[in-house]
């Protein structure tokens, strides 16, 4: 057995180090590895969680990569229509990690009732459309069915819905123009689902009905659509999918990712990267400090057995690595506590949704949880070499002890 480990077990295990003086500061260490533990995969899982939930509303929306024909209009009403005789439609099989892609055209309307209305975008969509996301969205009824002949049914969100008081079954009369000084036209819609993305920006605008019924409004053929929405593998390599998208396409075609398109939510969910940064520097500082306070206590504590050591001929290094082991073991007994009750909280929080948050300000309902066994991983062990490299200054020490002095030490 290892020299310097077989003492360090025996320091570890010996009743008299339980009972001794540095038994509370070392209680503190750990307590201090553990609390840091906790509030690091809090951060990381939630701060992570928002990001992913935000996104992937907007994503819901406008796709991760919108494409358009190049024209002046900033709105979301589509305006110039695009032929569905591409060469990348409908499978884009030229740029690697699209999944797919979806052709939708969108159309400024008025919802009218007896006694109210509401301007909202009416959202065409076929029988491409990715429905996954509003599947989790949908609080009351169905989805719409656009795969056979044209119909009336609609989705609507439940902030209109309540605006309006509607409910699933209700019809009514939805009025469309060219900024409404002719006739407008009017179409009756029935509601057949509720939906609730918990992104009020995106809520109070958008309806999803047949696309058909905007082609037929706008005098567009039945294979002509207002843009593309794809839907790519890996959001990270948003930018990079965008730009080979970009050059694929006819020089005619604008690709535009949904990070510019909304530029400043996303530039607003980055700065849970910084916060989390910061939670995780200053929790390994505080725990790191802990352990420095502990390791020197023991040290001092130890001191006549580090002067015996060394009359026996150990070298300052092979002492040290002694109480780095010990420090080790207090280290891995805070981040199994620290993990054990912090996993504990998230995975409750994952499944029971007990912290709710405001949806006006975070666009969610409940604080959200992601958990990946490889944040975690290197958490832990950037947390552990951290806290073990902090301890090899104060470890020092020992080679300052005389060996005489030490063995006369009381």
């Amino acid at each position: 057995m290892n020299f310097e480990f077989f003492i360090a077990k025996r320091i570890i295990s010996s009743k008299a180090y339980k009972s001794s003086v540095s038994a509370p500061i070392i209680k503190i260490g750990i307590a201090a590895i553990a609390i840091g533990i906790i509030v690091m995969l809090i951060a990381i899982a939630t701060g992570l969680g928002l990001q992913q939930k935000i996104r992937d509303k907007v994503v819901a929306f406008n796709g991760h990569i919108e494409i358009t024909n190049y024209d002046t209009n900033n709105s979301d009403e589509s305006q110039v229509p695009i032929s569905t005789a591409q060469k990348f439609y409908p499978k884009f099989h030229s740029v690697e990690g699209i999944t797919h892609i979806q052709g939708v055209a969108a159309k400024f309307a008025v919802i009218r009732t007896e006694s109210d209305f509401e301007g909202v975008i009416i959202k065409g969509v076929g029988n491409d459309y990715n429905w996954s996301y509003f599947e989790e969205f949908l609080v009351d009824g169905r989805l719409p069915d656009f795969s056979k002949k044209r119909n009336e049914e609609i989705l609507v969100s439940s902030y209109i819905a309540n605006r309006l008081g509607f409910k699933v079954g209700d019809k009514f009369q939805t009025l469309f123009g060219e900024n409404f000084n002719r006739i407008p036209q009017i179409i009756n819609y029935k509601i057949v689902g509720i939906y609730n993305s918990g992104f009020q920006e995106l809520d109070e605008k958008f309806c999803i009905a047949d696309i058909r019924h905007i082609q037929r409004l706008n005098k567009w053929e039945s294979n002509q659509v207002g843009s593309f929405e794809v839907f790519i593998e890996d959001f990270n390599d948003i930018n990079g999918r965008a730009e080979a998208v970009y050059n694929d396409i006819p020089s005619l075609l604008d690709a535009t990712p949904v990070t510019q398109k909304y530029y400043t939510i996303f530039e607003w969910i980055k700065v849970f990267d910084n916060n989390t940064f910061g939670i995780i520097v200053i929790m390994i500082i505080v725990a790191g400090i802990n352990m420095i306070t502990a390791l020197l206590v023991l040290i001092l504590e130890r001191t006549t057995m580090i002067g015996i050591l060394k009359a026996l001929g150990s070298s300052n290094w092979s002492i040290r690595k002694v109480f780095l082991l010990n420090a080790s073991y207090l280290i891995g007994l805070g981040l199994f506590w620290g993990n054990l009750i912090g996993l504990g909280i998230l995975f409750i929080q994952k499944y029971f949704k007990l912290f709710p948050l405001n949806p006006e300000t975070y666009y969610v309902t409940e604080a959200p949880v992601y958990l990946s066994l490889d944040y975690i991983l290197l958490l832990n062990l950037g947390t552990f070499i951290c806290c073990l490299v902090m301890l090899l200054v104060p470890s020092v020490i020992i080679s300052k002890i005389s060996p005489v002095k030490a063995i006369r030490f009381d």
